[in-house]
């Protein structure tokens, strides 16, 4: 993949990217400039974002908006970020797991449901970091390959910011996503194969044509950054502190690491005890080539064909996979899958116990708690989080089947009373 320079010129105000400093590459350190740049010209290495913090306080934080823009020292965004048009995502629920927890047989657990976002999914966050970079850059053309939650906050995003979006999805994505895409009124375009087919097309295109950001291809860097978000919520949430183990849901395995780092500055910032805590990855079966590297002891993931219904994580080949055996090792956390089966009943399990509907992405990351908990691969006693990426609406199919009403009756007591519903 070429190094992409798909910007026409521009000039780059000081403070664009907040604190950020330079860009470093995470496969051999060189450092570059701020920019539209996302491989390393030394190595080809995937780029991530620098930064040089001053001092932060508690106090600052909490003083600002009820999004992720009261994190704004921490993210790669000028001071006046909240001042342009945004969908101002963030600040979602954490909720006191207790049922679940109970019928898991966990001490504490608590689930971070980012269902509450703007359009549903945790993708507004990163989306959001990215669309500022857009802005600070220049690029007129807010874009993205997706599997589904990815092309609704794109779009959505685009919408409010008045700028226009092409989002790319493979051809059989689930009905709702594409419906939830296409009603922003952007250029939705459907791509036959695979995610992996789409997001080859997108890195074409990044380094052909000018003034596109394709959020997580050219302007992946700062993209990215916006899952460290869920990481200072949950620890701001929590009282400031960091939990023992966390199950996250593993596609490109973005949001994993970037949560990993999330807490490790926080720590470094003494925003929280730098205590030690565990992070595990959650696949399904259909695609879990970090889970099948994870047990065969490698540090490279040899790319599949996916075949799950859990779309939103059907990513064959994840640009992130090595990062995520890296995090998960270092911690002591576990890289696991499930079958679709137990995706399913996953769903069911959270929406039965905590009231939560989640999607099949959600599903995987239940399942994949109870496995974990099953095995004895997490401890029961640690307090424990898990991620709700997105909402059920979604994925209605998943799970469409299994569920309706128990009993048609007429409209009589008598007929109640019959059906033994008293």
């Amino acid at each position: 993949m070429s190094q992409s320079t798909a910007t026409a010129p521009h000039t780059i105000r000081e403070g664009a990217f907040g604190n950020g400093t330079h860009l470093s590459c995470r496969a051999c350190g060189a450092k570059s400039e701020l920019g539209p740049f996302y491989a390393c010209m030394e190595c080809f290495g995937p780029l991530e974002v620098g930064y040089e913090f001053p001092a932060i306080t508690r106090e600052q934080i909490e003083a600002g908006p009820k999004n992720i823009w009261r994190y704004q020292p921490l993210l790669p965004v000028p001071v006046d970020v909240a001042s342009y048009p945004n969908t101002e995502p963030g600040y979602t629920r954490l909720i006191d797991a207790g049922n679940l927890a109970r019928e898991l047989g966990l001490r504490k657990l608590w689930v971070k449901d980012d269902s509450g976002n703007p359009t549903h999914s945790f993708k507004d966050r990163v989306v959001a970091s990215a669309l500022s970079a857009t802005r600070e850059l220049g690029m007129k053309v807010f874009a993205c390959p997706s599997t589904g939650n990815l092309a609704n906050a794109v779009a959505a995003a685009a919408a409010r910011a008045g700028i226009r979006s092409v989002v790319f999805i493979p051809h059989d994505l689930e009905r709702p996503k594409v419906i939830t895409t296409a009603v922003y009124g952007g250029t939705l375009v459907a791509v036959e194969g695979n995610y992996d087919d789409v997001n080859k097309l997108a890195s074409e295109i990044a380094g052909e044509e000018d003034g596109w950001a394709f959020v997580n291809v050219n302007v992946r860097p700062y993209y990215s950054e916006g899952s460290k978000t869920l990481a200072f919520e949950i620890a701001e949430q929590l009282g400031w502190r960091i939990p023992q183990q966390v199950v996250i849901p593993v596609a490109s395995g973005s949001q994993l690491t970037k949560i990993d780092k999330g807490f490790t500055e926080l720590g470094k910032l003494g925003l929280v005890d730098a205590t030690d805590y565990k992070i595990y990855g959650a696949q399904a079966t259909g695609c879990s080539p970090v889970a099948q590297a994870f047990r065969d002891g490698y540090d490279v993931v040899k790319p599949v064909k996916p075949d799950t219904i859990a779309k939103s994580l059907a990513i064959g080949n994840p640009a992130d996979g090595p990062y995520v055996l890296d995090v998960a090792r270092r911690t002591g956390g576990v890289i696991e899958d499930v079958s679709d089966e137990e995706v399913i009943e996953g769903i069911q399990l959270l929406a039965r116990t905590e009231g939560i509907f989640t999607e099949t992405a959600g599903g995987v990351t239940v399942a994949t708690l109870k496995k974990l908990i099953a095995t004895g691969q997490l401890d029961p006693e640690a307090e424990t989080v898990i991620i709700n990426s997105g909402d059920g609406l979604k994925t209605l199919d998943a799970v469409a089947d299994r569920v309706g009403p128990k009993v048609t009756i007429p409209a009589s007591y008598d007929a109640f009373v019959k059906a033994g519903l008293q």
